[in-house]
């Protein structure tokens, strides 16, 4: 399927990136009775920890919890603690209810964020949405714009976007502290523990009594339930579920590259990898984005290089680190006129050369947090950093990167302004995807 979006479509999601903070405000934020009446669809897993870190707020209420899985891990937990809220399965039949609640917390596996946020959104309602934003680069600019159009408050959980590690490093860079910057390069050099198997296994398992299969399943196409093959945590490795390892940490470790340069698109994309079969991601990647260049940029044009798969990483001593250090096993480092900065993904800042940086003066920047700030801002109280106009082109960056690594070796030049894939219909044709019927994606 063909996806382009029109002009018009794309200048109103570039004015509110260029806005900066617009969508972290809401022209019409709710408070009943000066509470935020939450909704958290998926409540096990990374829900868990987002529904914690969301209701302790005292500004929040928690109404309602939706989760396929009913057992303790998941809906049953959320129950016992929320034992006031309405319980549901379904977040059709959850949303169906508009007036109960006033923003949705969206934990689900990756394919299930866009129909679920858009449907959200489409109520009015704010939104807060785990990395990736979407399964496609299509939901992602959707989602874009519906929180543009509807004026909502939206943020995405890469929460560490708000620890003063990233701050910091964002603020070292935007205020010239290791010069314009040439070059970045950011990995995930770990192994992928939940890739338990390169094909879909034979067969089928009794479904548990607890799990709404089929409602898990949602927009993707029907298989048989294997027992821990895909729920409750390793769908990260299958192709309909996930986004492979780029999308599981990209939009956390590109992150403060993105905020610290200024990005929004890029021009092009090419990636190393091996062939993928239909089902699973790589286990090992290298995808080279080209961009624009910024004010803290050097020249007209800035690469950005990605690595994933164990060991897989750059070589600290070809850009100009010293050959005793060992880089960490996850992180960035940005290559600039007058040194290098070293950022591990949740760790503090490092500058190169050492001798060259030791009187240097790192600012101290506090923690936010992330989840609160949402909530808050939902409330007309301050204003979020990841809002849906930041995020949605930082999620599709990382999703184009996910579709080059289907196209090994060929350079992909994209068109951010239609949304478009230059002269390459397989790729192009992967900027969407088929959903299943009666699951079609919403209007927003």
């Amino acid at each position: 399927m063909r996806y382009r979006l029109d002009r018009r479509g794309f200048l109103q999601v570039s004015a509110a990136v260029g806005a900066g903070a617009f969508l972290g405000r809401s022209a019409r934020a709710f408070d009943v009775n000066g509470k935020l009446r939450l909704a958290a669809i998926g409540t096990g897993g990374k829900g868990r920890g987002d529904l914690a870190s969301i209701s302790a707020s005292p500004r929040v209420e928690v109404v309602a919890l939706c989760d396929v899985d009913e057992s303790k891990p998941h809906l049953g937990w959320a129950a016992e603690r929320f034992a006031r809220a309405e319980r549901f399965h379904d977040y059709r039949k959850l949303l169906d209810q508009a007036n109960l609640f006033d923003a949705v917390c969206v934990a689900t596996p990756d394919h299930m964020h866009a129909p679920i946020a858009l449907a959200a959104m489409a109520l009015g309602k704010h939104v807060y949405c785990e990395k990736p934003l979407s399964h496609t680069v299509h939901e992602a600019r959707r989602m874009s714009e519906a929180a543009a159009r509807h004026k909502l408050v939206t943020q995405m959980g890469n929460q560490i976007q708000s620890h003063h590690f990233y701050r910091t490093a964002a603020q070292v860079v935007r205020e010239g502290g290791i010069g314009k910057v040439r070059e970045v390069h950011s990995w995930q050099s770990t192994n992928m523990g939940w890739l338990l198997s390169p094909d879909r296994p034979k067969g089928a398992d009794p479904v548990p009594k607890t799990l709404e299969w089929d409602l898990w399943l949602g927009v993707a196409p029907e298989r048989p339930y294997k027992r821990d093959v895909y729920h409750p945590f390793n769908w990260r490795a299958w192709q309909d579920f996930s986004t492979g390892q780029l999308g599981d940490f990209g939009c956390h470790i590109l992150d403060p590259v993105f905020k610290s340069l200024g990005l929004t698109a890029p021009i092009s994309v090419e990636a190393a990898a091996p062939a993928l079969n239909q089902e699973t991601w790589a286990l090992r990647s290298k995808v080279e984005y080209r961009f624009p260049g910024t004010p803290q940029t050097v020249g007209e044009t800035i690469g950005v290089t990605w690595y994933d798969g164990p060991g897989n990483k750059p070589e600290g001593e070809k850009l100009g680190l010293p050959s005793t250090y060992q880089l960490p096993t996850a992180g960035s480092v940005f290559v600039g006129e007058k040194g290098a900065m070293v950022l591990p993904h949740y760790a503090a800042l490092q500058l190169f050369p050492e001798e060259q940086y030791r009187d240097f003066k790192i600012p101290k920047l506090e923690d936010l947090d992330h989840y609160t700030t949402w909530a808050h801002a939902c409330l007309g109280d301050g204003e979020t950093g990841s809002n849906f106009s930041y995020a949605g082109p930082l999620t599709e960056t990382v999703l184009l990167g996910a579709i080059a690594i289907r196209f090994p070796g060929e350079q992909l030049v994209w068109d951010a302004k239609r949304a478009e894939i230059v002269h390459h219909e397989g790729a192009n044709g992967r900027l969407t995807k088929a959903y299943r019927r009666g699951w079609e994606l919403p209007t927003a």
